[in-house]
């Protein structure tokens, strides 16, 4: 089964209750209806860009509530390097005025990109450790349209062992679920972690010498959980 994201109704309530608001006060501070704001409370409707942007003046919005695009979800590395500053990246944090982006939408992203910073790679394992609850349903259906189960399985992979390292029960479950959803459609063919101009001299290296982490998910690439130096 694949992990379920945190819906509105875990945070907004409390997030109202905090400030001492009733739903009606709330529901015209925002300026939707009380019936729409009780949907978006019980987990019956899910947020629009519109009235996320709304939400965000008054409340803190985790990054995992903001709107995911309905086109497919593609941003740049600049991009990639501010959003994933902006949610407290260590290696990026000099970056931290960037757009704030779901991290599902940059998860997804960075892993379409043919030739990704690696600085960034590194970044992955982390930001799916950071953000578990993440819309886990969403990014199957997502790394399945684009191939990208072996990536995506590969970067949960590593942040499941950080999470072991640390001790995070509830983050190792949750990553683990996710793992074993991916491994049902794991691809054959050979792939990269968004190094698709890799020469064949890297790739015969790579074969040799790659984990058995990326052997499983098929993938060239020698990252590794302790070349992740902000990992732990």
């Amino acid at each position: 089964m694949t992990a379920r994201p945190l819906t509105p109704a875990h945070w907004l309530r409390t997030a109202r209750l905090a400030r001492g608001w009733t739903q009606a006060q709330a529901a015209e501070r925002l300026g939707v209806s009380q019936t729409y704001l009780s949907l978006l409370e019980s987990g019956r409707r899910s947020l629009s860009s519109a009235v996320a942007r709304r939400l965000s003046k008054h409340f803190e919005v985790p990054a995992t509530q903001l709107p995911l695009p309905r086109a497919q979800p593609q941003a740049g590395d600049a991009e990639l390097a501010r959003a994933l500053g902006r949610a407290g990246y260590p290696g990026f944090m000099h970056l931290k005025r960037g757009t704030r982006l779901n991290p599902a939408q940059m998860l997804v992203s960075a892993l379409r990109l043919p030739e990704l910073d690696p600085r960034s790679a590194e970044a992955l394992p982390w930001l799916v450790r950071a953000h578990a609850d993440l819309d886990w349903a969403w990014v199957v259906r997502q790394a399945k349209l684009w191939d990208l189960q072996n990536r995506v399985g590969f970067v949960v992979a590593l942040g499941r062992e950080l999470a072991t390292r640390a001790g995070e029960i509830e983050t190792v479950a949750r990553l683990a679920q996710v793992e074993h959803q991916l491994e049902r459609s794991r691809l054959a063919r050979e792939d990269t972690l968004c190094h698709d101009s890799i020469t064949e001299a890297e790739r015969r290296w790579h074969r040799t010498h790659r984990s058995p982490l990326a052997a499983h998910w098929n993938l060239l690439t020698g990252l590794v959980p302790e070349h992740l130096s902000h990992g732990h």
